[in-house]
Order: structure tokens, then C-alpha cells, then sequence
């Protein structure tokens, strides 16, 4: 089988990618010496990252992407901003974790910090990646390399980081509105995933309808969805009238490690406003692709 090597700014930044995602998982098993289920994440996400790249690389090294079963245009930049939201939430979740008020020895701080520091590096090149990859204005490309594709994958993994910090302790059992948002996030999370599913596996033509116009239906689907919940969550979260909390509790700042309760539904409300945004401006891009393609 030929092997096809072909230099380019792409295969240095995914190389680069693969290096420092290597490097960072490898110092942290080796000395960081950690002890709870959040270093477990950092090293998912580093080498998760790591395995991904390395999978792109060989297939464009051995020339296999007409035999890869998913879209070639669509699966690379879909990965590495996947790759790239993983490495970011590494770097800022493993120095509060493992650096911030550490007790450790010197040579265990030094290898938590070459990891931080590696896994900043690899967020770069990821990003770099995308941004090399991306569709550019009058470009012929898969979906997920254009805005809205770029957008969706963000969506789920705001979606994802709340269905972390909503789950553990369960924060929506207090009220049916509550119960309601989270319908919201769980319905929203599905048909995102749903659509990038359906676009790396090439099936958008087997639908009984036009794929634009349902990924600008579902757009204003989902920001309607996405209002309510940013609305409805803090009122029955913080608002004394509907049993929430104003203040946060004095025993938020005294926790050793992690997020309390309060702290973690702030977050919540936060990460609901954010993808708020984001299906915000979906509906904007996806709209004008309706009305481009019309």
C-alpha cells in the first residue's frame, strides 16, 4: 500500500496536535500523581485527542479516505474542534484541580505543570487545525466545515459540561419548570448530535425532506427552547419566591476541591445563556444558507 506524504501546514499543526496531546497525558500518568475521578477526565480528554489524531493521520498517510465509512469532509474538522474543546476544558479543569492550593512535592507540582502547559499547546494547534480547515466564503465543503457545522459541535459540548454539573447532585428535582429545562438540554443535545451523526455518516440524503430547511427549523426550535430555559432556571434556582437561593452559601468558599451545589447551578445558568448564543447565531447561519441556496 503507497504511502502518500504530503507536507502542508495542516499535517505540521495535527502533528504538533499529536505531540503535545502525547506529552501531556504521558506527564500526567507518570508523575502527576493523581488521585481523584477529574484527573481521570484530563487524561481522557488528552488522549482521546491523541488516539484521534493519530487515526487522521495514518488514513491520509496510507491514502484511505474513500475507504473510510464516514465522510472524509465532514469527520477531520468535526474531530479536531471536538479535540480542541476537550484540551481546552483540560487546561483550565486540571490546574484548579491539581495546581491551585497543591500540597504536593516539587517534582509532582513540576510534572502537574509541564502537563498544563502541554495541553495549552495542544488546545492551539487544535484550534489551528480548525481554522485551517474551515470552510472558507465561495468553498465547496461538508457541512461541518462551515459555521453552522462548527456551531453544532459546540452546542453539545456546552450541553454535555451541563448535564455534568446538573447530574452530580441532581439539581432539577426541586420544581417541574426545573424538570422542564432539562427536557430542554436533553432534547436539544439529541437532535444536535443527531444532525452531526447524520453528516459525518453521509445519510442527509436519505431524509423525506430538504436538509436546510430542517436545520433552520430545528435552529429556531431550539432557540425558542433555549430562551425559556435561560429564563426559567434562575427564576427557580435563585429567587427566595420560588424556593432558590439568592446568596451563595458561606460553605462555597470553604470546599477543598470541586464546585458546591449553588456554585454548580450559577454554572448552569451561565452554560444555558451560552448556548443560547450559539443556537442564536445557528439560526442566523442557517437561515441565510436556506435563503442562498433558495
Amino acid at each position: 500500500m503507497p504511502v502518500v506524504l504530503k507536507t502542508s501546514p495542516l499535517l505540521w499543526t495535527r502533528l504538533a496536535a499529536l505531540a503535545f496531546s502525547c506529552v501531556a497525558f504521558s506527564i500526567a500518568v507518570h508523575g502527576g500523581n493523581l488521585q481523584h475521578g477529574t484527573g481521570d477526565f484530563c487524561i481522557f480528554c488528552w488522549a482521546f485527542s491523541f488516539a484521534g489524531t493519530l487515526l487522521v493521520i495514518l488514513v491520509e498517510l496510507f491514502g484511505l479516505q474513500t475507504r473510510a465509512p464516514v465522510s472524509w469532509k465532514n469527520f477531520p474538522i468535526t474531530f479536531a474542534c471536538y479535540a480542541s474543546l476537550l484540551c481546552l476544558s483540560a487546561s483550565i479543569i486540571f490546574p484548579l484541580y491539581f495546581l491551585k492550593g497543591s500540597r504536593e512535592g516539587k517534582e509532582v507540582r513540576d510534572f502537574r505543570i509541564v502537563s498544563t502547559v502541554f495541553s495549552c499547546l495542544a488546545t492551539i494547534a487544535y484550534m489551528s487545525e480548525v481554522s485551517l480547515t474551515k470552510a472558507r466564503p465561495g468553498e465547496v465543503a461538508g457541512y461541518m466545515a462551515t459555521g453552522p457545522g462548527l456551531l453544532k459541535v459546540c452546542e453539545t459540548f456546552v450541553a454535555c459540561i451541563i448535564f455534568v454539573f446538573i447530574s452530580d447532585p441532581v439539581l432539577f428535582e426541586d420544581h417541574d419548570a426545573l424538570k422542564y429545562c432539562m427536557s430542554v438540554y436533553c432534547i436539544c443535545f439529541i437532535l444536535s448530535a443527531v444532525i452531526i451523526l447524520l453528516c459525518i455518516g453521509e445519510f442527509t440524503g436519505c431524509l423525506p425532506f430538504p436538509f436546510a430547511r430542517f436545520l433552520s427549523g430545528y435552529a429556531l426550535l431550539a432557540v425558542v427552547l433555549y430562551l425559556s430555559a435561560t429564563i426559567i432556571w434562575p427564576i427557580f434556582k435563585f429567587d427566595p419566591k420560588h424556593g432558590g437561593r439568592k446568596d451563595r452559601p458561606s460553605g462555597c468558599s470553604t470546599s477543598p476541591v470541586g464546585l458546591c451545589s449553588w456554585d454548580r447551578a450559577m454554572a448552569v445558568a451561565v452554560l444555558t445563556g451560552v448556548n443560547f448564543i450559539l443556537y442564536l447565531a445557528d439560526l442566523i447561519y442557517s437561515s441565510r444558507l436556506v435563503f442562498v441556496t433558495a
